[in-house]
């Protein structure tokens, strides 16, 4: 279902890539913002819709819609879960190792005696 969404998105962006270049421009853009020019783009009348601007309103609606679904499946496996969900069996018990038991307490070894110091020169 995954790998369907995903080439359908394909396919919708190159449909609305294709729309988008096909569209005729304005006229001016950006550089008549500043001259006055734009006033008229801006507040001018409303243009009769065309089959190609259908179809890019269409296409890109479309793309939104399945890049949601897509994000939502990819998040949907990606979730945090625990380490103990889906195990089946039961953890093997532990056995019982008897522990060595010192019935005497063990002295700790004689320290050296100490030597008398030495008046000797060498």
């Amino acid at each position: 279902m995954y790998g369907i969404l995903v080439g359908i998105l394909i396919l919708d962006s190159l449909i609305l890539a294709t729309a988008v270049l096909l569209q005729a421009g304005q006229g001016g853009g950006l550089a008549t913002m500043g001259g006055g020019a734009g006033t008229e783009t801006i507040m001018g009348g409303r243009q009769a819709t065309t089959l190609l601007t259908k179809v890019t309103w269409w296409t890109a609606g479309t793309f939104l819609f399945i890049a949601l679904i897509l994000t939502f499946m990819s998040q949907a496996g990606t979730q945090v879960r625990s380490v103990l969900e889906g195990q089946g069996q039961a953890p093997a018990p532990v056995q019982n190792t008897p522990l060595p038991i010192e019935t005497q307490p063990t002295a700790p070894p004689p320290a050296p005696a100490p030597q008398p110091p030495r008046n000797r020169r060498p």
